[in-house]
C-alpha cells in the first residue's frame, strides 16, 4: 500500500512542505511560510502545528532540519535560536500530532534526494548558512558539520559563504571564495560528485577548472522536500 508522506523542510528564512507519494509525485500543493523571528522552538512548533493543520491527508512526517540530530533531538540550530540546542522536536512534534515523525539535519535530507548512490557524494547548500553532507555508495555519514569548519584560516565555511557573507561582498567575490571552497573540499574528499543546492544556488557562476567540469553540478532546493521520502526507506533515519 503506498502511504503519503507530509515532508516538511525548516530553514532559517522559509519553511516548505508538501506531500508526496511513494513514487515522489506530489500529492498536494507546495506550501511556504516565512519563518517566523524569534526562531525559538515554541515559535517554531507553533509554527508547524498550524502549517501541518492545514495540510490534507496524509500518513507519516519527515522533516529536515537545519541543525544537528541525532534521535529527534536538536543540537545547535545557530541559525535559528540558541534554545535548540538539545531540543526534543520529534517528541514534541508526536506528543501534538499523533503521527510518526522522522526528522534528520536539513542538508543530509536534500543530499539523499540529489544522489545517485555511487561512489563519494559531498552536498553542499547555500543559504542563510553553510549545509553539507557527504554519502559513500549511497551510505550517508549524518551530520556533517562543515560550515563550522574552519577555512583560509580567517573563519569558517558559513563565515566566508552563508548569506551575511554573500550581502558584504556581492556575488562576484562571493561566487570566487566558492570557487576556492569547491577546489578544497575537492583536496579533501576526493569526491566523484559535488551537488549544490540551496536557495543561493541559483545564484552561484562557476567557471570550473577541467578536472572538475563533470564533478559540480546545481541541484533544485525543492531536493530538501523530496529526499524526506528517503527518511522512511531505511529502518534507522540516521542511517
Amino acid at each position: 500500500m503506498s502511504l503519503l508522506t507530509l515532508t516538511i523542510d525548516v530553514g532559517a528564512s522559509s519553511i516548505k512542505a508538501i506531500i508526496l507519494r511513494d513514487d515522489h509525485t506530489p500529492s498536494s500543493k507546495r506550501s511556504l511560510i516565512n519563518t517566523p523571528h524569534p526562531a525559538t522552538p515554541d515559535v517554531i512548533v507553533g509554527a508547524l502545528v498550524d502549517l501541518i493543520a492545514k495540510q490534507g491527508e496524509y500518513d507519516r512526517i519527515s522533516i529536515g532540519f537545519p541543525s544537528v540530530v541525532e534521535h529527534g533531538i536538536t543540537r545547535g540550530a545557530i541559525n535559528l535560536h540558541p534554545a535548540w540546542d538539545g531540543f526534543p522536536l520529534a517528541e514534541v512534534l508526536q506528543n501534538k500530532l499523533g503521527k510518526p515523525i522522522r526528522i534528520a539535519n536539513d542538508a543530509d535530507v536534500q543530499g539523499c534526494g540529489a544522489i545517485t548512490g555511487n561512489g563519494v557524494e559531498l552536498v553542499v547548500t547555500l543559504g542563510t548558512g553553510f549545509g553539507s553532507s557527504l554519502f559513500l555508495n549511497g551510505k550517508l555519514l549524518p551530520n556533517l558539520e562543515l560550515g563550522q569548519h574552519i577555512w583560509r584560516d580567517c573563519g569558517t565555511y558559513e563565515d566566508h559563504l552563508g548569506q551575511a557573507a554573500l550581502d558584504r561582498v556581492g556575488g562576484e567575490l562571493w561566487n570566487a571564495r566558492l570557487l576556492e571552497a569547491i577546489a578544497s573540499l575537492y583536496k579533501l574528499f576526493n569526491f566523484d560528485k559535488l551537488y549544490i543546492g540551496g536557495g543561493n544556488a541559483r545564484l552561484v557562476t562557476l567557471d570550473l577548472p577541467p578536472n572538475l567540469t563533470n564533478k559540480v553540478a546545481i541541484i533544485s532546493n525543492d531536493l530538501g522536500l523530496i529526499g524526506g521520502l528517503t527518511l522512511w526507506r531505511s529502518s534507522n533515519p540516521e542511517n
